[in-house]
């Protein structure tokens, strides 16, 4: 079947957009079949044939482009007036993007051909769309009229329909005849609407079963509308009042797939252990921003992410996630979790969990008995004081570890606590009260993150055996050069980025990672780079050595020379403005550093 040029580009709940108008009549040429005509090709290769062998000239309306026979495009023409002259073959109806305020049924009921029609972003209001403005369009497939000023939808729409799009309006009603009675309609898009439980009708969508994707986020709605059709496969109701799911309102629902809650009042009074029992195919569910204090029960087996974040759960029990044995992914992110929030044994049954969050609780340890196959733990912003030698034993997949942000000090960080974590290629540190770095680090990490902490003095040690870490912040710590141990960077042959902006240096570190690109050197107190600066750096590809005490002449000419692919140097916010003077090898010449 003929599918519309001008189809919705936005998930729901966003603003819709559509194709420009730059590139439409390409897309129409790629969409329709048959070759273009080009007026006037006759004439010019059989110029013998005269006048009379010429095709018609096709009606087109005013200022409009009408790159094919069946397809009229008047987009972005500030019209006021619904335009004339549109041939009756019209199949394809563009009028996006002016400033229509009423259709004239007149002009409709002639284009009974059109299969497409795009009203996105005009002014029309229900008092300027007549009743029976879609009566005579018996082969409509696609309707568009999101971002207009209707407060009350079409009564009747075309049966042909697939997709009708009335997001970001004021409607406050539908009726059984707008969406109700239409075999082939698959999506339907309502989002960013006034409708509460009393604008939508119990048959609203009667006679649809074939609809997947219904879409009814930012509106009034404050319980989960019943009689939904059981075809729907994607279902967004977030931003919406909504305090309960009535007992069986998803009952039928067993092809769904996606179920956007989020954003709700709902509390645990408002769901019961039957609420997703019956969603056989349900893969995500988001109940996050709402008011649930424990995870809700009857989960299904086949769902994979749960998103949880932001209620008030201070408890997870484990015989509520015994039916989501399947589940990979689990968000509880700023809820009310405490030392007793997450007790051993509480994830058992997620044999299969590969990500869990727990940031922004109040949670003074990692978590025992944590799934094995457990490949991201994200716990920053807790209370987490102490890593101990078998906290992270029963994890030994990991490969991001992140907890940032709580309240480790060196002294009670054991020396084998990273030990079983042969796996971890991201650790993330920063904003603890570390004075040194952990011992025993994984050898095959990548990325090591340790700004905001205490960190006084940098030694071989812990960093020795790191010949794969490609990143290392050490930014906003105390360090000095006189603190960096020699022989610090030897280990670290993959350093591609090195943070160590706002400590304490006077100078430039010796001796850096030969394979260092990037480098940051801001907000410290070098006041000189002499020519030895990156002797050890040829691949330099950028630096930052903004708000330091640099002065014009503080780098040297030489400074940069063997550095070929040095493209970026900012030395803005120094007491003056520095000369730069970038490698002979670039294009540049001698210039001042700045932003």
């Amino acid at each position: 079947m003929l599918q519309s040029p001008w189809r919705p580009c936005a998930q729901p709940g966003d603003t819709l957009t559509l194709p420009p108008p730059q590139w439409l009549s390409l897309l129409l040429l790629l969409l329709l079949p048959g070759p273009l005509p080009v007026a006037g090709m006759e004439a010019a290769a059989f110029p013998h044939l005269g006048e009379s062998s010429q095709p018609p000239p096709r009606a087109c309306p005013p200022r409009c482009s009408c790159p094919r026979v069946d397809t009229v495009d008047c987009d972005g023409l500030d019209l006021r007036v619904f335009p004339d002259n549109i041939t009756r073959a019209a199949q394809h109806l563009s009028l996006q993007n002016n400033q229509l305020q009423e259709l004239p049924y007149n002009e409709l009921s002639r284009l009974s051909g059109l299969r497409t029609l795009n009203l996105h972003n005009n002014l029309i209001s229900s008092e300027g769309l007549p009743d029976e403005a879609f009566e005579s369009l018996t082969q409509l497939q696609h309707i568009y009229v999101a971002h207009n000023k209707l407060s009350v939808a079409p009564q009747f729409l075309p049966r042909s329909l697939r997709v009708a799009d009335l997001a970001a309006n004021q409607v406050i009603e539908i009726f059984p005849l707008t969406f109700g009675e239409k075999p082939a309609l698959r999506s339907v898009y309502l989002h960013n609407n006034q409708l509460s439980n009393a604008g939508l009708p119990p048959d609203a969508f009667r006679g649809s079963e074939a609809i997947a994707t219904l879409s009814l986020s930012n509106n009034r709605l404050s319980y989960l509308p019943p009689s939904l059709p059981p075809s729907l496969e994607r279902l967004h109701l977030q931003n919406n009042l909504i305090s309960k799911v009535p007992r069986g309102a998803l009952s039928r629902q067993t092809q769904l797939r996606e179920l956007y809650l989020q954003h709700n009042q709902l509390t645990d009074s408002g769901l019961d252990a039957t609420t997703f029992s019956k969603l056989h195919s349900l893969e995500y569910l988001d109940l996050s921003h709402n008011q649930l204090t424990t995870v809700p029960a009857g989960l299904p087996r086949t769902l994979a992410i749960l998103h949880l974040g932001r209620n008030r759960i201070q408890q997870v029990e484990a015989a509520r996630l015994h039916g989501a044995r399947g589940l990979r992914y689990l968000l509880l992110q700023h809820n009310q979790l405490g030392s007793s929030g997450l007790p051993a044994g509480a994830l058992r049954p997620l044999r299969g969990l590969h990500t869990l969050h727990l940031y922004g609780n109040g949670l003074d340890r990692v978590p025992p008995a944590l799934p094995r196959r457990l490949r991201a733990l994200v716990l920053p912003h807790n209370h987490v004081a102490a890593l101990g030698a078998r906290d992270l034993a029963a994890t030994p997949g990991l490969t991001e570890l992140n907890l940032a942000y709580n309240r480790l000090a060196s002294a009670r960080v054991h020396h084998r606590a990273f030990r079983r974590l042969r796996a971890l290629r991201s650790l993330d540190l920063a904003g603890n009260q570390l004075t040194r770095l952990p011992m025993g680090l994984p050898t095959g990490l990548r990325t090591l993150q340790l700004q905001r902490n205490q960190l006084r003095m940098l030694e071989p040690e812990p960093l020795a055996g790191l010949d794969q870490l490609r990143e290392l912040s050490l930014a906003h710590n105390r360090l000095r050069v006189g603190d960096i141990g020699p022989g610090t960077w030897h280990e670290l042959q993959a350093l591609q980025m090195l943070d160590l902006s706002h400590n304490e240096l006077s100078f430039v570190p010796p001796d850096l990672p030969e394979a260092l690109e990037e480098l940051h050197l801001e907000g410290n107190r070098i006041g000189h780079v002499g020519p030895e600066a990156f002797l050890s750096t040829p691949r330099l590809r950028a630096l930052f050595l903004r708000a330091n005490r640099l002065h014009m002449t503080s780098i040297t000419a030489e400074a940069f020379l063997g550095l070929p692919n040095l493209r970026v140097v900012d030395t803005a916010g120094n007491p003056e403005q520095v000369l730069i003077r970038l490698p002979p090898t670039t294009p540049r010449g001698p210039r001042a550093g700045g932003p």
